[in-house]
């Protein structure tokens, strides 16, 4: 399909009806989604931000995009001011009969409006839609508020055959022909999204450990822009870095069990891993502006993490004894700023772990997602912060992927206890390995800033038990081993 095509059947939707027709069927479909952010609270309305056909719903197969804000009960946290709820992305494709293999994408049949008598459902398993949106972005098409941006000196074939990653959290990600991946947000901010701006600061630095953006998706809206997707080179092959940590510890585990040690196992990785980390981080300061921040700013940055883990006891007992202990941790730090100690401070990845990191069949590490912590405002996620907070990301996925290996959380549900690693020592060798190799090119280990490595250690760990004692009880005595572990620090 030319441009000339994408901009000669496309046009915006400006009917208030179709939202009010599709309204009991969001109510019903969207708070199912594994990336809906408002789950445990009511939808109590719509409204509409953006309606683009994409494709004309009058013919056999239709596409709506919608950018549509979920009306809920605000949140004690939100405050008085905050919007009526999240703007979500949402794909639609129409037709009059969904054929049988699209049966698991069905949102529900409309029974009035301007779509009565058709079928909708999540477009982004159906081929067709998903060549749309290649499309749109190699031609760089305009539709109502949408555009679709590309980088001239890269090609996009119109042949690749899409499919549906199914495993994401927060996001949706096609890939097309093991050549791309377009990832789409679906909680949707206004403003330059960190998954785009920074791998393409990154890309102008000539920083090969981020694939460099081929093309993008944005919304204009009321003087705003709307970071809506990012489409970058598909690393075919590669394998996360989480996965490959469990594998090599498998092994490791047997080879323990024959009371043996191959030496190495994932230490070289974690070095390589510590060496890319660093190359994304010095490239990162040079690009964008840093800052100083003196006693200040880190007694604001201790305090928050005080209060942090103050609604964490409060909501978790289990954490209440080590308090205290874990408390210390924070005062060290606020302390030493009182001294005259200052940080410097820069963009960063702000929420780096093992499963954010890419290792290509090559042997190289690339570092994915960008975004940062989706629950945390645009803003937030944009200002600048010591790199030990993403080291200290790092340092606890090491500690989980040495419990995670099956057998350790099987013995800790058995006997209501600590899970015991199959292989004791490895996340310690890791971590060490990984603050070495990131030394090896920043110049500086990170063990060297002790007082802040710890404080952001502890604040990470404070959210583990959080997290899982909401949503994964059975994980808790992962982050509760460390608790203890800092609490007990000096």
């Amino acid at each position: 399909m030319s441009e000339a095509a994408i901009h000669s059947v496309t046009a915006p939707v400006a009917r208030p009806e179709l939202l009010a027709s599709l309204d009991p069927l969001l109510r019903e479909w969207l708070p199912r989604q594994r990336w809906f952010a408002g789950k445990g609270r009511p939808v109590t309305g719509f409204s509409l931000v953006t309606a683009n056909e994409l494709l004309p719903s009058t013919a056999q197969l239709g596409l709506l995009h919608l950018l549509v804000r979920a009306h809920q009960p605000l949140t004690p946290a939100q405050g008085a001011g905050a919007q009526p709820g999240d703007c979500y992305q949402l794909l639609l494709g129409v037709r009059e009969a969904l054929p049988p293999h699209l049966a698991p994408a069905l949102i529900g049949h409309v029974e009035e409006g301007p779509l009565a008598g058709h079928t909708v459902y999540e477009a982004l398993h159906d081929p067709r839609p998903a060549d749309v949106l290649l499309e749109a972005l190699r031609t760089r098409a305009r539709v109502g508020e949408l555009r679709f941006e590309r980088d001239r000196r890269q090609e996009i074939r119109g042949d690749l055959i899409p499919r549906l990653i199914t495993a994401e959290q927060s996001n949706s990600s096609l890939v097309f022909g093991d050549t791309f991946i377009l990832k789409l947000l679906r909680r949707i901010v206004p403003g330059v999204n960190p998954d785009l701006e920074l791998p393409l600061t990154l890309a102008r630095e000539g920083c090969p450990r981020v694939p460099a953006p081929t093309a993008w998706m944005a919304a204009d809206l009321d003087g705003e822009t709307y970071t809506l997707g990012v489409l970058q080179p598909y690393v075919q092959g590669a394998v996360d870095g989480w996965e490959l940590a469990l594998s090599e510890l498998a092994k490791e585990s047997e080879l323990a069990k024959d009371g043996c040690r191959d030496g190495e196992g994932f230490t070289g990785e974690a070095r390589a891993l510590g060496r890319a980390t660093a190359e994304v981080h010095t490239a990162l300061a040079r690009a964008l502006p840093t800052v100083t921040l003196g006693h200040v700013q880190m007694e604001l940055l201790a305090d928050g993490m005080t209060e942090r883990l103050a609604t964490a006891a409060q909501a978790v007992p289990a954490l209440r004894p080590y308090a205290a202990g874990l408390r210390t941790a924070f005062e060290a730090l606020a302390d030493l700023a009182s001294e005259g100690r200052t940080w410097t401070a820069q963009r960063i990845h702000g929420d780096l772990h093992l499963g954010q990191c890419l290792r290509a069949p090559s042997g190289e590490w690339s570092l994915i997602d960008f975004e940062g912590e989706p629950s945390k405002p645009l803003a937030e996620r944009r200002m600048p912060q010591p790199p030990l907070r993403d080291i200290a990301g790092m340092l606890r996925s090491f500690d989980y992927a040495a419990h995670a290996v099956p057998g350790a959380l099987g013995s800790a549900r058995a006997g209501g206890g600590t899970p015991v690693p199959a292989v004791p020592d490895w996340a310690d060798i890791c971590r060490a390995a990984y603050c070495a190799g990131y030394a090896e090119v920043a110049g500086r280990d990170p063990r060297a800033d002790p007082v802040l490595l710890r404080a952001y250690e502890t604040d990470k760990a404070i959210y583990e038990v959080l997290y899982e004692a909401r949503h994964r009880p059975d994980w808790l005595p992962v982050p509760m081993a460390a608790i203890r572990r800092l609490a007990a620090s000096p």
